[in-house]
This record gives C-alpha cells, structure tokens and sequence, in this order.
C-alpha cells in the first residue's frame, strides 16, 4: 500500500506540473526529432504516432521482440534522439538491450509507467519544458 501511496503522490504532482505549464506542448519546438518507442501495444502505435507528430518528432517502433528481431534495435538506435520504453510491455531482453545500447551511443533512455498514450504524452510534455527552461 505504501508503495501506491508514493505513486499516487508522484501522479498528484504530475498533473499539477502539467497544469501549471505554460504554452500547450504542441506549440513549442522538441529538440527530440526522431526517436525510438520499443515495447508497447500494437494497436496504440498510430495513436502514439500521431502524438509524435504534435510535438514535431518522427516516431520509430520496434514491438520488442514480439515479431521483430531484439538485434534491431542496435541498428536503430545510432539514428534516433532518444528511446522510450513502457516498462510493463517489454521484454526484459529487449529492455536490457535498450538499456545497454543507449550508454553505448550515448542516447537518452526514458523508461514510461506504462504503455499508455497519457504516458508518453506527459514525457514528451516534460521534455518540451526542460527545452523551454534551457
């Protein structure tokens, strides 16, 4: 229960964060062009997408391991600005991948609560205020 407690917390502070923004996310510059979502369901990769596409960035699956070969994400990740992972849809495989490639190219690694659109949605707010704050 505590550890509820604490996320529940942290969600509280979330959203009063968010509230508190400024200008929309929309309307502000990512310096995130391109990056890589490894994980997650399949039927929210369009929708996931289209919200890439709100913060001017190019989303590039890889569906962690389910059809598609772990070994592509080696080949991904020199391209990309970042990498999002969902940690409740991943491998542990292809998370340890990810992980491991992101210090090898020096990529940012941002693991997400959950697969969620609302997730990914806020990192990419975050994101967006930390440029904005620079």
């Amino acid at each position: 229960m505590a550890k509820n407690g604490k996320k529940q917390a942290a969600q509280k502070l979330a959203a009063k964060a968010d509230q508190g923004a400024g200008a929309p996310a929309e309307k502000s510059a990512l310096s995130v062009r391109s990056f890589l979502y490894v994980g997650g369901r399949d039927c929210q990769v369009a929708h996931l997408r289209q919200i890439a596409s709100n913060h001017g960035a190019e989303l590039i699956h890889h569906d962690g391991g389910l059809r598609e070969a772990v070994s592509r994400i080696d080949t991904v990740l020199p391209s990309v600005d970042c990498v999002f992972c969902p940690i409740d849809c991943i491998s542990h495989d292809a998370c340890l991948r990810v992980k491991s490639g992101c210090k090898k190219f020096g990529k940012t690694f941002i693991p997400l609560r959950n697969g969620s659109k609302s997730s990914l949605e806020r990192a990419l707010q975050t994101l967006n205020e930390r440029n904005d704050n620079s």
